[in-house]
């Protein structure tokens, strides 16, 4: 792994505790107060052994609206820089997210701002950050420039820590114009095993790589003499990211437009990081079950082992604004040639960060992720994740507060409305003393199949449907065979879904949920 992504030298957390950080139960402007992270303890903790199939305390990882998410380990820290998601001229300022373990992060907001930078305006996108020599810097993409008339392109500002403040280190653009027809913007900084640094960058499908001079802010050359090489690989759009493994050159980026479906990621191997660089394959893009859009991607191997993520923006089914994009990260698996295995997109929730970023609620019932879990209270409701799954293996782990309550998962679910029935689709619910499988509509629900089964207030049990076209099935606990099965073809397509209903009258808990996790069957 080279300096850039490799683990920092062992440094002290007193400084990074001594400033001011934005916990994520804080509100933002994008979106509602959350649970927070587990506060940062004053001894140094280094990242966490990290060995997930995605990001299983769920995706969304963060709350708000953002993208172009670059991530680094700095000080035994995971560190991700992303672009504020909202329209140009709002796109003035620039947060950070860190975590030790790539479960609970603290938001540092405001790390770079364009009132720091005297020639930018608007469209400060796509940070890419590197130490070296014990300072901090983080290149960026400013004021979207359309010509060489126009001021703007990439900068670079510095820092002495890794939450800033940024500083414009030059006072000017650094890349200011187009060259070989690339767009000065989506900037990526590589540095190299033998301390040579390059910078990798374009829009417009073009991308250029140049030499950083060892003192980070400017540009070296070439054996030839020449400072900008393109290296445009087949379909690239935007969105440049390098990283080595084992001696190979990956060069990744976006394909498609930022807006669309078809915005996705793929990747080029080379023995050298100027190339050449011929597309291999596509390895990550929408899964039209989960999230669209996913693209403008980064990596990141955790220190000492051969565990890798992908951290990527994608957006959610329901979302229209272009803007409304979200942060996310899955696991990344190399085949034994060194070749990318495409990278699934799962969903999962354990709920171990005490958020619910990524789920609403519906009905007047409350919701609450704490302690590991996530609760329904009276007098219950509906919470749903955004997806529109047909076939799927959905399971969780239920357990009932009261004799009385009912909880169960809900699945093809649409036309959500303010209540645990008000939905057209499925549910598998359990009681004390039944499991049920029901077809909703209109608010009323139709058995399909039903068991007798004995529970106790407090008793954890897994319960887990398959759907396969008309073929519906529920198990319950670790049964290879299903308690319930049924044959109904009336809801094809929909949310997943937690359910919990009560008596009437009834207040407080009705049921925790962990564990969420949804397949292909």
């Amino acid at each position: 792994m080279p300096a850039l992504r490799a683990l920092a030298a062992a440094l002290s957390l007193a400084a990074l505790l001594l400033l001011p950080a934005t916990s994520l139960a804080n509100p933002t402007p994008d979106g509602p107060a959350t649970a927070g992270p587990t506060p940062v303890t004053s001894a140094p903790v280094a990242p966490a052994a990290v060995d997930q199939t995605t990001a299983e305390a769920g995706n969304p990882f963060v709350d708000g609206w953002y993208a172009d998410p670059d991530i680094v380990v700095y000080e035994d820290r995971y560190w991700v820089f992303p672009t504020t998601s909202r329209g140009y001229d709002e796109q003035t300022f620039m947060d950070a997210f860190s975590s030790t373990d790539l479960v609970h992060w603290t938001r540092h907001e405001r790390v770079l701002d364009i009132a720091d930078i005297s020639w930018a305006r608007r469209a400060l996108w796509a940070p890419a950050p590197i130490e070296r020599d014990g300072r901090y810097y983080l290149y960026f993409g400013v004021n979207d420039i359309q010509s060489d008339d126009e001021l703007g392109g990439i900068g670079v500002a510095v820092a002495d820590r890794p939450e800033g403040p940024y500083r414009d280190a030059i006072g000017a653009p650094l890349i200011g114009a187009f060259h070989n027809g690339a767009q000065p913007i989506d900037q990526d900084v590589f540095l190299d095993d033998d301390g040579q640094a390059y910078l990798y960058y374009g829009g417009h499908s073009h991308a250029n790589v140049v030499k950083l001079n060892e003192d980070m802010t400017s540009l070296g050359q070439f054996e030839d003499g020449t400072t900008f090489r393109e290296i445009t690989p087949e379909n690239y759009t935007e969105g440049s990211f390098m990283v080595q493994r084992d001696g190979t050159y990956y060069l990744m980026w976006s394909e498609g437009g930022w807006t669309g479906p078809d915005y996705s990621v793929s990747y080029a191997m080379s023995d050298s990081p100027t190339g050449p660089f011929e597309r291999v394959d596509r390895v990550l893009e929408q899964d039209p079950a989960v999230a669209r859009g996913s693209g403008h991607n980064s990596v990141v191997n955790v220190p000492g082992t051969d565990v890798w993520y992908v951290f990527y923006h994608r957006r959610p089914l329901s979302e229209t604004d272009g803007n409304h994009r979200a942060l996310a990260y899955d696991r990344m698996y190399f085949n034994p040639d060194g070749t990318i295995q495409p990278i699934e997109m799962l969903v999962r929730d354990n709920f171990e960060d005490d958020n619910a970023i990524g789920w609403r609620a519906w009905g007047e019932g409350g919701w609450t992720a704490a302690d590991g879990g996530y609760t329904g209270t009276a007098p219950g409701g509906l919470s749903t994740q955004d997806t529109a799954f047909g076939d799927l293996d959905y399971a969780a782990d239920i357990t009932l507060a009261t004799a009385e309550a009912e909880a169960g998962l809900a699945f093809r679910a649409t036309q959500l409305g303010s209540g645990a029935e008000q939905f057209d689709g499925y549910h598998a619910t359990l009681t004390a003393d039944r499991l049920t499988l029901a077809r909703v509509a209109g608010g009323e629900s139709v058995e399909l199949a039903s068991a007798p089964v004995e529970l106790a207030p407090g008793d954890t049990v897994r319960v887990r449907v398959t759907a396969v076209g008309a073929d519906l099935a529920v198990h319950l606990g670790d049964q290879a065979e299903p308690l319930l099965t049924a044959t109904d073809a009336e809801h094809a397509a929909g949310a997943n879904g937690l359910r919990t209903t009560g008596p009437s009258g009834a207040e407080g808990a009705l049921a925790t949920f962990d564990n969420v996790t949804i397949d292909e069957p």
